[in-house]
């Protein structure tokens, strides 16, 4: 009968603990990966050699899972028979909506100073971060009804757009199109105010969710739909006008990138598509660089565009017919 060969440290051959039951010993693990000389050289990269974080204390990044939570609370308190539960009653609307945006504000103050904190390249004073965070957040509460007025009118559209649409529930609650949009509604409002790092969390919960990768930098207008969504890439400094409809795949993206006689890419230029007000663009269209798409114009599926195009044009892979000059 064969005996299985251990190592010395009481660890089967691939790492398994010792059949006969015996724990290993406590120095078992530092002994068999060296973990003294692998910790000190990764201190070593992460101090000196490959350091990519500001000098001084260490700080604690924000909570992905607590970004998600605060996003849920929002989402209730923006559509609470949607989103507030099945036993919640009408008569206790205006309380569950008050405690609940209470709940998510508290938690978004903390998430707001710790993006704060950690996306600055200088050492912050704490009293100013949380005096920040909180003057953030008050803002960003003022923008809520103005955000669900503009959620309402993106929901609209989506019902008026798509034949297959039974009703305003279904779309809150099972289309990934609405999901990503309210996500990056309220995630522009934070970029604007100055949570950038945070807003980009926010954005990308809804891009793992949905396969839909919107920047919260973007500006979008009033009934925007995207119609079942997966692929979907929207860049930073896009623009796109009100009662816009995009497919499945859709790239509104940079052609390239500016850089200065360093070769360094310039931060912040305007390098994204401007999409004009009623422009339907389909399935799996590209367009790149800051062009315009002319009001009105219909964007073919497939169609790459390194080219504006004039209002009310009609572009396929075949042809283009324009209603006036190609920009």
């Amino acid at each position: 009968m064969g005996v299985e060969a251990k190592s010395p440290d009481g660890f089967g051959l691939a790492g398994e603990a010792d059949p006969s039951g015996e724990p290993p010993r406590p120095d078992a693990a530092p002994s068999r990966w060296r973990l003294d000389s692998v910790v000190a050289e990764l201190r070593l990269s992460r101090e000196v050699t490959h350091n990519i974080r500001p000098k001084g204390r260490f700080r604690r990044p924000p909570s992905r899972e607590a970004i998600a939570a605060i996003v849920d609370g929002l989402a209730a308190s923006l559509f609470p028979a949607h989103y507030g539960g099945p036993e919640l009653a009408i008569e206790s609307l205006d309380y569950f909506v008050g405690a609940t945006l209470n709940q998510a504000l508290a938690r978004l103050v903390d998430q707001v100073r710790l993006s704060l904190s950690f996306a600055s390249q200088s050492e912050p004073d704490e009293a100013e971060l949380v005096a920040r965070a909180q003057s953030i957040t008050r803002e960003f509460a003022a923008h809520l009804p103005a955000i669900r007025g503009l959620l309402v009118q993106d929901l609209r559209a989506a019902f008026a757009g798509d034949p297959a649409a039974a009703g305003y529930p279904e779309i809150l609650l099972g289309y990934p199109g609405m999901t990503a949009i309210l996500h990056y509604r309220l995630a522009h409002a934070l970029h604007e105010l100055g949570a950038a790092l945070l807003a980009r969390l926010v954005c990308e919960i809804a891009h793992s969710k949905t396969g839909i990768d919107i920047h919260p930098g973007a500006e979008i207008g009033a009934s925007f739909l995207i119609d079942h969504g997966t692929g979907v890439v929207i860049g930073a400094t896009a623009v796109i006008g009100e009662r816009v409809r995009i497919y499945q795949a859709v790239t509104l993206g940079a052609r390239h990138f500016p850089a200065d006689e360093n070769g360094a890419l310039v931060k912040g230029k305007a390098r994204h598509p401007i999409i004009e007000d009623d422009v339907v663009i389909y399935a799996g269209a590209t367009i790149l660089g800051r062009i315009t798409i002319g009001r009105g114009s219909t964007i073919g599926g497939n169609v790459w565009l390194t080219q504006g195009v004039a209002p009310g044009s009609q572009v396929t892979q075949a042809h283009a017919r324009n209603n006036g000059k190609t920009e």
